[in-house]
Parts: C-alpha cells; sequence; structure tokens
C-alpha cells in the first residue's frame, strides 16, 4: 500500500534514501522547535527516535509537518534531484548563545545544547571539570580553535561524526589525547575544522568522538567464534 502523500512512481524523490546528514538537520529542526515551546519533551523525544530510524524522505513528512517553514523543507514530488544537507556553519547567528571562554577553579563549567563558538574559544580547569560538547553548536568559522589547559583538573570536548579534529597538546605528568571514536567519522569538504591545542599539567585533555544526542548508540553484534573442530571419537564397543 502507498503511503499518503507519496506517488507510486519509482524516481518520486520522498521514495528516495536519506542520510545521516538529513537526519542530524532534522533532529537539529526539533530540538530547536523545543527549546522555542513548540514541542514538549515527550514530544521531542518521540519524534527523534522516529527522525533516527527514517529511511526514506517521506518518513519525515509527519515529523516536520506541523513546524514553521524554518524547519528543514522535504523535496518535492514533482521530480528532480533531492538537495543535500549542508553543513550548519554560521547558521543561526545572533539565535543563540555565544561563549568564547569556560572557565573553572575548583568547580565545574558545562557547554551543551545548541550555542555558538567563534573563531577561538579558551578553556581552563584548575582543580575543577570543563566539559565542551559541540555536537550541536553552531560554528561561526569554517576552522575553530580551543585552547584547553587543565592544571590538576580534566577538560572533556565531544564532536560528532561530521567534525573534523586535530588534537595537538602537551600532556605534563598528565594526559592530553583523543580518545577512541565511539561513532566512525563522516567527513566531507564542507565539515567544520576544530583545533585542540594546550596543556594537561597533572590533570587531563580528552576529545571523544560521538553519536548525536538523541541518536541511538550503534549496535555491537557479538563476535561469532568459529566452530571447533570434532574432536577424536571414542570407541565404547
Amino acid at each position: 500500500m502507498d503511503e499518503p502523500g507519496v506517488s507510486s512512481e519509482p524516481n518520486d524523490p520522498l521514495r528516495m534514501r536519506i542520510s545521516d546528514a538529513d537526519r542530524h538537520e532534522v533532529a537539529e529542526a526539533l530540538r530547536r522547535a523545543a527549546g522555542e515551546g513548540r514541542l514538549d519533551f515527550d514530544e521531542l523525544d518521540e519524534r527523534l527516535e522516529s527522525a533516527y530510524a527514517a529511511k526514506i524522505y517521506a518518513d519525515l513528512a509527519p515529523i516536520l509537518a506541523d513546524l514553521p517553514e524554518e524547519a528543514p523543507r522535504l523535496p518535492a514530488t514533482t521530480g528532480g534531484a533531492v538537495p543535500a544537507a549542508a553543513p550548519r556553519i554560521g547558521a543561526g547567528v545572533g539565535e543563540v548563545s555565544q561563549f568564547n571562554t569556560s572557565t573553572t577553579i575548583m568547580g565545574g563549567v558545562t557547554r551543551k545544547g545548541v550555542w555558538q563558538v567563534g573563531a577561538r574559544h579558551t578553556a581552563l580547569a584548575l582543580m575543577g571539570g570543563v566539559d565542551i560538547d559541540l555536537r550541536e553548536v553552531v560554528f561561526s568559522e569554517r576552522e575553530t580553535e580551543i585552547v584547553a589547559n587543565a592544571v590538576m583538573g580534566g577538560i572533556d570536548i565531544v564532536i560528532n561524526a561530521r567534525t573534523k579534529v586535530i588534537v595537538d597538546g602537551v600532556g605534563i605528568m598528565g594526559d592530553f589525547s583523543q580518545a577512541r571514536d565511539r561513532v566512525p567519522p563522516t567527513l566531507d569538504e564542507g565539515s567544520p575544522v576544530v583545533r585542540v591545542k594546550g596543556i594537561a599539567l597533572m590533570g587531563a585533555v580528552t576529545v571523544v568522538r560521538k553519536q548525536m544526542p538523541g541518536e541511538p548508540r550503534p549496535s555491537c553484534r557479538p563476535r561469532r567464534n568459529p566452530p571447533l573442530p570434532p574432536g577424536p571419537q571414542l570407541d565404547h564397543g
């Protein structure tokens, strides 16, 4: 049975497969709508789950139907190519808060959700902790430098699959490194670049790549051990 609003033509754009970038763009639109009070948290969770489970553009239609025109538009059913979702670099400038520093002394600071970062962000953790989540951030520049200095403290930086990261810091009786990716990178020519530099003095600066908020974790299928060869047959006669 054909889905409502979707033609049976094989070249109907709404029947085309969507990409992870499309799912992420829709998820960002849903979070903005929730921040504006258009969706409550239960509706947000339900729609995020549907967005990340979507396979074709038609699956996104009921998710976006009652949102304003600023939400991503689905391709028309009159044929033609489906435009690819572009990275949100520079988008939303002036609509979200911008933070240029994250500093804590014997305390904690967290930057997460939708916020704006400029060309340079400075983070200092002195006997405390700083969490910088860049997965939903609005980049005002194509390349961003984060100067992260941890002194007997810790700084955790989280990026998404589409962000290119260059970690170039120094650990002095501490650790300054990129942890194992939780999701595989999906980089292209339009990917934003984040350079992380600084010093970890008796502390730690860690960069890790994770799935988008609300996106289910990649399934880890258990490894199947090869069958053991048959053992020697005992003669009970």
